[in-house]
């Protein structure tokens, strides 16, 4: 008898093969920094968006019986009872020597800390009229993170700061990354003297010293113009230094890219150089862009931070968290010891600029196709 062939039997438990997008997601998820990262963008991002809501005041709403306040806490028992969350009203009184406000929890008054108070009117999302508050309360005032010199409260200040601060990254980056593929596609794709051209603008700007243009170009916005206006200046001027780098980046990869055989083909069978362009080059930089944007997001806030920690950012009524910090500059670095949560601001410049750059660290390693993980 002849013998009976086995066949090999495939087990029906064997993983089915995974995309290319749920590797980069599984590498991705491994790095537990960069998921650290990523939900700490999300905060702060979901603040920026409804900082409106999140805050219980006004950022111009001044209490000038409570300048320098510092922070009230929240508590859960009062008296040895446990209760719902409180905060304890603040009294003032003078120091006889220096006449220096001194502010003491009045704990014979515990206050409930309500959620979805009606208080100061916002435009929710930018459009819709409302008044409605995560949190507050009925009597006095609550100021979670203290007031500034003007009793502004300063946790309201600092979520509608993020607003600037978050947003200029994104729209410099658009702006900048706009002009760097443009440029850097044209110059890798036609070569010639068109690369040429732009190869020698891009290596006169990378010259350029940053900081010192920066503050240049800072002086050249009137300071008449309103905050809106120094705003977009600011972006103008932020992705403007910024594009050089990517498009030489950009004409590496295009120089790679148009070199390829299915470039080549599409080229022979008559396809525009548009199409190839949009079609065969521009996805296979898709990755690179993603990963280099997630990682320049920190110089523009760190950009911005600095211009209007120095006074030549965005004015009032606007804010950011520079102007937030500027006020340490204001008041001398010795008041630091007197009033430390004026430092609030820098914490979350901190916080941001280290996700971001753990965000980023995850989504190289995530784009990187030689990895086995």
């Amino acid at each position: 008898m002849s013998a009976v062939k086995s066949q090999p039997v495939i087990p029906s438990s064997a993983k089915k093969s995974l995309s290319p997008v749920q590797l980069a997601v599984r590498r991705f998820r491994k790095n537990r920094l960069g998921v650290v990262g990523f939900w700490i963008l999300a905060v702060l991002y979901t603040i920026a968006l409804f900082a409106g809501f999140f805050s219980p005041y006004s950022i111009e709403t001044q209490h000038f019986e409570a300048p320098f306040q510092p922070p009230q806490g929240v508590y859960i028992v009062h008296e040895g009872g446990l209760r719902l969350p409180f905060t304890y009203p603040m009294t003032v009184t003078k120091d006889p020597v220096t006449f220096q406000k001194l502010y003491k929890e009045d704990r014979s008054k515990p206050e409930p800390i309500r959620l979805f108070t009606r208080g100061e009117e916002y435009m929710l999302l930018f459009f819709i009229k409302t008044d409605v508050h995560l949190f507050g309360v009925q009597n006095g005032f609550f100021f979670p993170l203290g007031t500034d010199k003007l009793g502004r409260c300063l946790l309201s200040r600092t979520f509608v700061g993020s607003q600037v601060s978050l947003t200029v990254g994104i729209i410099g980056i658009l702006i900048s990354f706009s002009i760097g593929i443009v440029m850097g596609g044209i110059s890798g794709y036609y070569g010639g003297w068109i690369d040429l051209v732009i190869q020698r603008i891009v290596e006169v700007l990378l010259s350029f010293p940053r900081l010192p243009i920066l503050l240049a170009l800072s002086y050249v916005i009137p300071a008449t113009w309103p905050s809106t206006y120094v705003y977009l200046g600011i972006i103008a001027v932020l992705s403007f230094l910024g594009w050089a780098g990517l498009a030489r980046v950009v004409r590496g990869q295009v120089l790679s890219a148009k070199s390829v055989d299915y470039t080549q083909a599409a080229k022979a069978l008559g396809a525009s150089d548009l199409r190839i362009i949009l079609r065969h080059i521009v996805p296979n930089l898709t990755s690179y862009l993603i990963v280099t944007a997630t990682l320049a997001l920190p110089g523009y806030i760190l950009g911005e931070s600095a211009l209007s920690f120095l006074g030549l950012g965005v004015k009032e009524p606007m804010t950011s968290w520079g102007i937030l910090l500027s006020a340490v500059r204001e008041e001398g670095f010795s008041a630091l010891s007197q009033y430390p949560w004026l430092l609030t601001p820098g914490i979350m410049i901190v916080l941001s600029v280290l996700a971001f750059n753990f965000a980023g660290d995850a989504l190289r390693d995530a784009a990187d196709t030689q990895s086995r993980n």
